[in-house]
């Protein structure tokens, strides 16, 4: 039950904002509560705003009942920034609007855009955003403008704070301000005259003091966002520059971000690395300290140098991408990742050996050595931005990984970088890493933390309040180089800054948010034990995502992060549950469990695509299928083992149900079909499945076809929804996938070879996503015993028609067989045998799960624009929600993860992919017909020989 004064709020908000999208149960509240820090606060209510308009409602009714409130976005944030026990607002992935000028020199972006989807809608410019942090594919613009987030290469000339246009802003009184409008500039004159007025006057006072003035301009020539922007008191004369430029870095605390307009920068594409390792830490911080004077003295071109200790390099060296002599290193050993980018490739080497030639007089234990291979120096990067996230793969399960972001001025970066280490040593943290943005000064140390334990929270704070005293005032350097203040370090600021500065930072505070409402306790407190309140631990759960640090990585990737969980948030759940089991609290651990059926396991589509993007490869899709495999019983499981060993005859059950249902639609037409299998649906509580106009007729094949013994031979295996599924009522297609496949085949000149006892083979996965173990693994036995035997044992290249089947058979089987689905096999064969003509005809294509997973996303382009001059890819769709069957039972996942769909595909004519039941939503959602890329391949390709 809410406090009364909440529970007003609840009833007054919810006859403005949809109740759909307000939570105050005890799942909803915690599960996107938690953001990535180490810090918990549990809100009384949670709100989905879906735009501008919802935002302004809560503020004034919080504002008008003294309610405070937080603002959310993707949660990425690490120093407790984002956190609420009151009321927290969350910008649901709606709130996503975007406007590019005609010349690409700004973009206007809304908060939820993460900043990967703002560089690619630039991309096409040659443009990117300023900023770029490690986690830029799922941080959203409201989250890195409030925290003035920068990264590997921005520094501090290319952050939001220098690289920012105008701002749409939302006031703790409900007040609106466009900064780009001179109306609304007027408007905001005339209703907060005293305001702009005490605005000014703070920027007269700071810039007339001298010693404060001093310390700011000092400040800030390296990275800072320890405390409120206050250069911009003294880097600007106009009201609302100072406004606007005070905002970013302030966290929510002084005003909602409703838009922000972004100058762009060039994105150049002509770029080097290396991964230079020097002899010890002295060393590498002296090489960065001369690369820093020489690029800023205009002698060399050098865009990002990024440290990594050998404890960083430690934490990644068993990863097989790295390269095996890491390993023999000493414990001294340092690395600098160098990038230097150019506008084409002659001015590039040049720039590379000037780098070179200043880095000779340094003792390194490799040699120097720049790629300019894409893939390679990807990798480099790649691995570079999971260091945080790593640490949490190594961690003991149960403790907490902590990243602290410091920055010193260069001209002291070695003394104070070994200074820093000797912390470490003296307080026992053995397993601390240092890692970061070394020509800014900035770096990050990382380290793991158990908050069980008061002696343990004891020497976490010992340790604080050291490297409290070494940065801020023994080398007047940055307590928070680009992570935020938040709860973290807010006992800290006054520290930093002094006392003049701190004092006009809380009338800075006063001023914006008089009664204190915007996220208190953040940047502003004075509470100075604030850092070690309201930690958070990470109990054990399950050992599939006991590693999972709730870094939200995996967000963007997942199909129900706007429906319902995503994976950071359902292990969140599973882990409080197993918090409250270990308690013996076995009734409220239920009550969740009640509440997490359909959020968390019923509408989760185990793709696991978000192990793809974990940095640690943590696969929440397993653990739904583990917990799947718990709720069996043992009657299901039974009938699953039935329906797997009498398999073709489950088959023959499946296509009397699509003919039986196409012959009803054929009854009673579109219109009526439609509301009679609604009302069925409705009735039985949705246990019915959907049926739509895009559901798939029975079909069967027959493998009794005429065929010339030849040299060339492939076995094809086509899938049991090959041999079932067929065309829609919609499809202009006139063959079914298997007659084309054969087609294809034949035309490219291979005899083909059916693995015997087809009609019961399948691969196991119906089985296996619903946790039916047993039954999974007789089936891809089978499967893998008849191609074993058809293929000769891997004699001959075996095709699958169905990309999710293929990769369960490579995941399942023990023996190494060559497994190709139609991506793969078309590009590695059929271009050798089959002439292709590309269409001048635009169509789009969808990667399914399963083809990103295996590294294809890249060949299916490749491959669709063999097929057509016009190919149109959307951005924002990952995986379809379709989910095998599941989005049959459960549509709106589909309809969720779909929900950019058509708008990112007009203009298509024709529409492909590599899965019939992925094409069932697809179809469905877009209006378009999707079909197998088999069908294009067979439409532009002929016969090399004719």
């Amino acid at each position: 039950m809410l406090e009364s004064r909440y529970q007003k709020f609840y009833d007054e908000i919810s006859t403005k904002i949809s109740k759909d999208k307000i939570f105050t149960d005890k799942l909803h509240t915690l599960a996107y509560g938690t953001d990535a820090s180490f810090y918990r606060l549990i809100p009384k209510i949670v709100i989905k705003a879906d735009n501008a308009k919802e935002v302004q409602d809560i503020i004034e009714l919080s504002n008008s009942m003294n309610l405070s409130i937080t603002f959310r976005a993707a949660g990425t944030s690490l120093s407790g920034q984002a956190i609420s026990d009151s009321i927290l607002i969350i910008t649901s992935r709606n709130f996503s609007n975007f406007k590019i000028a005609s010349d690409a020199s700004f973009i206007s972006l809304q908060p939820a855009l993460t900043g990967a989807q703002a560089n690619g809608l630039l991309a096409r410019y040659a443009k990117k955003i300023g900023p770029d942090p490690a986690s830029i594919n799922a941080a959203m613009i409201g989250g890195i403008a409030a925290n003035n987030a920068s990264g590997m290469c921005c520094g501090i000339s290319q952050n939001s704070y220098k690289t920012l246009k105008s701002m749409k802003l939302i006031f703790a009184d409900g007040t609106k301000l466009d900064t780009a409008c001179n109306e609304s500039k007027d408007a905001f004159k005339k209703s907060h005259k005293e305001f702009l007025e005490q605005l000014k006057e703070f920027s007269r006072e700071t810039k007339s003091n001298k010693e404060l003035r001093a310390k700011i301009e000092k400040k800030f020539k390296i990275k800072n966002t320890c405390g409120y922007s206050i250069n911009a008191l003294i880097d600007f004369e106009d009201e609302f520059e100072i406004l606007q430029h005070l905002i970013i870095g302030s966290e929510g605390t002084l005003a909602f971000i409703e838009e922000i307009t972004y100058y762009t920068v060039e994105d150049l594409k002509d770029k080097a690395s290396a991964l230079i390792y020097f002899k010890d830490m002295k060393e590498a911080c002296n090489a960065v300290t001369k690369l820093k004077l020489a690029r800023d003295s205009n002698q060399i071109v050098v865009d990002a140098v990024e440290l990594m200790d050998r404890a960083a390099l430690k934490s990644i060296e068993n990863d097989p991408v790295m390269p095996k002599f890491i390993k023999d290193f000493d414990d001294e050993v340092t690395a600098l990742l160098i990038e230097t980018r150019a506008l084409n490739d002659e001015k590039l080497d040049i720039q590379i050996k000037q780098i070179e030639e200043l880095l000779k007089e340094f003792e390194v234990k490799r040699k120097i050595y720049f790629t300019k291979d894409e893939e390679e120096y990807t990798l480099y990067w790649k691995i570079r931005k999971g260091l945080f996230p790593a640490v949490g793969a190594v961690r003991v399960t149960g403790t907490t990984v902590i990243i602290e972001d410091v920055a010193y001025p260069i001209e002291c970066l070695a003394e104070a970088t070994l200074e820093l280490q000797e912390l470490f040593r003296k307080y026992d943290y053995s397993e601390a890493l240092i890692f970061g943005h070394a020509l800014e000064g900035n770096f990050h140390f990382v380290f793991t933390q158990d908050f069980s334990d008061a002696k343990e929270i004891k020497r976490y704070d010992d340790l604080m309040n050291e490297v409290v005293n070494s940065v801020a005032l023994k080398y007047q350097g940055s307590l928070k180089a680009e992570h935020g203040t938040g709860r973290n370090m807010a006992a800290f600021v006054e520290v930093e800054w002094g006392l003049d500065a701190y004092i006009m930072m809380k009338k800075i505070k006063s001023l914006f948010d008089p009664k204190g409402l915007l996220n208190p306790g953040v940047i502003i407190n004075d509470d100075k034990e604030a850092h070690l309140k309201n930690l958070k631990t990470l109990p054990a759960t399950n050992e599939i995502v006991d590693k999972c640090i709730e870094c939200g990585f995996c967000e963007p990737t997942c199909p129900s992060n706007e429906l319902t969980l995503t994976p950071r948030q359902r292990i969140v759940i599973n882990r409080e549950i197993s918090r409250l089991e270990h308690l013996g609290n076995e009734k409220e651990a239920n009550e969740y469990k009640k509440l997490y059926q359909y959020d968390g396991i019923e509408t989760c589509a185990t793709c696991s695509l978000c192990s793809s993007a974990c940095p640690v490869k943590i696969d929440t899709g397993s653990l739904t299928k583990h917990l799947r495999a718990e709720q069996l019983t043992p009657a299901a499981k039974s009938i699953a083992n039935f329906l797997a060993n009498n398999f073709s005859t489950t088959l023959k059950g499946v296509r009397f149900g699509l003919h039986s249902a196409n012959f009803i639609h054929k009854v009673l037409g579109t219109a009526s079909m439609e509301t009679f299998t609604k009302t069925m649906r409705d009735l039985s509580r949705k246990s019915l499945p959907k049926w739509s106009i895009t559901m798939p007729k029975g079909t069967n094949i027959n493998l009794h076809f005429e065929q010339k013994i030849r040299d060339k031979k492939v076995v094809y295996f086509p899938s049991c929804i090959t041999r079932s599924m067929g065309l829609n009522d919609i499809s202009k297609e006139e063959k079914q996938l298997f007659d084309v496949t054969v087609e294809i085949l034949q035309k490219a000149g291979y005899q083909i070879i059916f693995p015997k006892d087809l009609s019961n083979l399948c691969c196991g996965m119906p089985f296996s996503s619903k946790g039916f173990i047993e039954a999974s693994n007789t089936k891809s036995s089978q499967l893998e015993d008849a191609l074993l035997y058809a293929s000769e044992f891997g004699e001959y290249p075996i095709l699958c028609d169905t990309s999710p089947c293929t990769k369960k058979m490579m995941e399942s089987f023990s023996h190494k067989l060559n497994i190709y689905e139609p991506i793969e096999f078309a590009l590695e064969f059929l271009t050798k045998d089959l002439e292709f003509t590309a269409i001048n005809e635009p169509i789009t294509i969808h990667t399914t799960c399963s083809s990103r997973k295996m590294g294809l996303e890249d060949k299916f382009k490749k491959l669709a624009n063999l097929c057509s001059t016009t190919v149109i890819i959307p951005s924002d769709v990952k995986c379809c929600g379709f989910a095998g069957d599941r989005g049959f039972n459960f549509p709106e996942l589909n309809k969720s993860a779909l929900r950019y769909l058509k708008e990112q595909t007009t203009g298509a004519k024709m529409a492909f992919s590599t899965s019939k039941t992925c094409e069932i939503g697809l179809s469905d959602e877009s209006g378009l017909d999707y079909n197998s890329i088999f069908y294009l391949v067979n439409q532009v390709t002929k016969a090399k020989n004719l």
